[in-house]
């Protein structure tokens, strides 16, 4: 699997997004309070901004999600599923903390809800 370094874990703000080109995809890189990792594509669907990754970051039903800055859809920061509409997704990329401490994303095995 091909693992890209987007930047150091301790860097990654909670509760904020980056946005990293991995592999000529944008993908949106979040940190959650509980320092939890997600990442997604930085597509908006509804508008077509590259955007997600300045949406504001909170939780839905317990779910930590992303809304976007424009039009405030809501997404699952876990299975990239509109929370508002449920036939819009935006894909979920794998995220780790890879060795001395570096946020590393793959697209690899990224999972696609269906649209």
């Amino acid at each position: 699997m091909n693992w890209t370094t987007i930047c150091a874990y301790d860097v990654l703000p909670p509760e904020r997004g980056v946005c990293a080109l991995v592999e000529g995809v944008q993908v949106a890189v979040f940190r959650t309070y509980d320092g939890d990792l997600h990442a997604l594509d930085n597509l908006d669907p509804f508008s077509g901004a590259y955007v997600l990754s300045r949406g504001i970051v909170g939780t839905r039903k317990g779910e930590p999600t992303v809304a976007s800055p424009l039009h405030k859809q809501v997404f699952s920061l876990v299975t990239g599923r509109c929370l508002d509409d449920d036939g819009v997704s935006v894909p979920v990329y794998s995220v780790r903390v890879g060795t001395g401490g570096h946020v590393e994303v793959s697209l690899e095995q990224r999972v696609e809800v269906g649209v």
